[in-house]
């Protein structure tokens, strides 16, 4: 009989836990529980599994016993306080959040990058910033083959990245300006409908960069396991709903075409190209909605450095999926692939 495993989702009700949902029953992950968690204010809802309502639970520090792997996407302070009761409840922690992704001993892992990063694991395995995971997922092929520099990028990313409350706001707003109604936002700081901003993150006033900015900076680098890669990001959130876009350009260590990028991601995993110049049709985000890979287009010689050695491109992919919820169970797909879940599982048949 193959191993099956007792899971829990800590944020269960929010915009990623229904993906998580969607994904464990399509990709028919081997579970034999499943435990829903939340705030208190959700306790009791119901939601839908495998043809059942699942009641909903209160998180507490209880909420872990019998757990073999925990999936936490509930906001950073939720996973400093509540992942080490999970931890040490046995529970393997897979997270969301922000909170453990530059900690040196927990890994920081994309599945199509370096998988292997989370046998070193000591309870918890961090789930990378979602335009870090869109951006390094096609980029990562290039810079095996030709190390890659310098990454410049300014990211379009969706309301799906503030949630199912941002995304209920852009919707709400725009039905208001359509109808000529005063509408008070109320999630995100400035109007949302037919309008983009900076990225609603803290700004550091020595560098001037916001904080996902620095996160794709840093995070790109623990991924890639190379310290020099230098990344400059510019974040704007833009009124489209669900998935992220970016502008990407890439200075690399020897000269690079465009046709040598198309024929790496041609093959590459998780990546695929929409790249038409006659239809001028590229990556959008109404074709990255609701699957799992990055989209890539636009490739194009950088013609403002004449060595050759930049590439232009413009991507897409699914924030609330490969962005989050998709990286996170394909995590876990790793870790069952590898045996790092049974020792627990067993123990706890016995």
């Amino acid at each position: 009989m193959s191993q099956t495993y007792r899971v829990a989702i800590a944020g269960a009700t929010g915009a990623v836990g229904v993906e998580f949902l969607r994904l464990f029953e399509e990709r028919r992950f081997p579970l034999s529980e499943l435990r829903l968690l939340a705030s208190a204010r959700s306790r009791g809802k119901t939601m839908r599994f495998q043809g059942r309502d699942a009641a909903v639970e209160e998180l507490t520090e209880n909420s872990f016993r019998d757990v073999d792997i925990a999936f936490f996407s509930a906001g950073g302070s939720i996973s400093k306080k509540f992942a080490p009761f999970a931890v040490r409840a046995g529970a393997v922690v897979v997270d969301n959040s922000s909170a453990f992704r530059m900690d040196p001993s927990v890994p920081l892992v994309i599945p199509e990058i370096n998988p292997d990063a989370v046998a070193g694991h000591a309870g918890i395995i961090a789930n990378p910033n979602c335009s870090t995971i869109i951006a390094s997922v096609p980029l990562w092929p290039i810079h095996k083959k030709n190390r890659i520099h310098r990454v410049i990028a300014a990211t379009y990313q969706a309301a799906s990245g503030g949630g199912a409350a941002a995304m209920q706001e852009l919707v709400e707003s725009t039905r208001a300006h359509l109808e000529n109604r005063a509408y008070a936002n109320t999630v995100l700081p400035h109007p949302y409908a037919f309008n983009l901003f900076s990225h609603n993150s803290k700004i550091d006033p020595e560098t001037g960069y916001n904080e996902e900015e620095t996160k794709m900076a840093k995070e790109t680098r623990k991924i890639f396991g190379d310290p020099m890669i230098r990344v400059s990001a510019t974040c704007v959130r833009v009124p489209v709903l669900r998935a992220h876009s970016e502008a990407l350009t890439i200075e690399c260590e020897r000269p690079i075409t465009p046709a040598e990028v198309r024929e790496i991601l041609g093959s590459a995993p998780g990546v695929r190209l929409v790249d038409d110049s006659d239809r001028n049709y590229f990556p959008m985000p109404k074709d990255a909605s609701g699957q799992g890979d990055v989209l890539v287009g636009r490739i194009r010689q950088d013609s403002s450095d004449p060595s050759g050695k930049s590439i232009a491109m413009f991507v897409a992919g699914d924030q609330l999926l490969k962005g989050a919820a998709l990286n996170a169970v394909q995590i876990a797909e790793v870790m069952v692939e590898k045996g790092l879940l049974n020792r627990a599982a067993t123990l706890r048949e016995r």
